[in-house]
């Protein structure tokens, strides 16, 4: 009995009274490579192992807790005004450390502004020096024109 593939549209041949080839049909031809079968034999005890591990840390992290919080009531009105504290402590000098290292980006931008601005100010001042030394030679022109015009009248 012929069936249609449910993705492209293949024939397939499969006889009806066989569920084992109907099975075989769907499975890969091909299995797992020497490469994959070894990684997996290999990681599978190390994965297990930090499994166990994680497994051991969390009951001694619960177990420390279950001890430690009678001590942690107990001296909690010294150890939050404590904790308190250091992270205030700690967020002032990281503050402050932040601060510092915005204040010297600026200066160094600032500097590295102020160069560029002074070799392109050489050229600037070049340029109106020429532009002061044509104008001034066009208004003593002007001038002198004006002075020929008023003396022939």
């Amino acid at each position: 009995m012929a069936e249609q593939h449910p993705r492209g549209g293949h024939q397939q041949q499969v006889q009806v009274g066989h569920p084992t080839e109907a099975i075989k049909s769907l499975l890969p031809q091909k299995g797992p490579s020497k490469s994959q079968v070894l990684a997996v034999v290999t990681l599978f005890p190390v994965g297990g192992a930090l499994l166990c591990l994680a497994g051991l840390i969390l009951a001694g992290t619960l177990t420390g807790l279950a001890l430690a919080t009678p001590v942690f009531l107990l001296f909690s009105p010294v150890l939050v005004p404590a904790a308190l504290t250091i992270a205030l402590a700690v967020t002032g000098f990281l503050t402050s450390g932040a601060f510092g290292i915005m204040a010297l980006s600026s200066l160094s931008w600032i500097i590295n502004y102020m160069r560029r601005m002074r070799g392109s100010a050489g050229e600037q001042m070049e340029h109106a020096k020429r532009r002061v030394q044509d104008t001034s030679g066009y208004m003593g022109q002007r001038v002198g024109q004006k002075i020929q015009e008023t003396a022939r009248t």
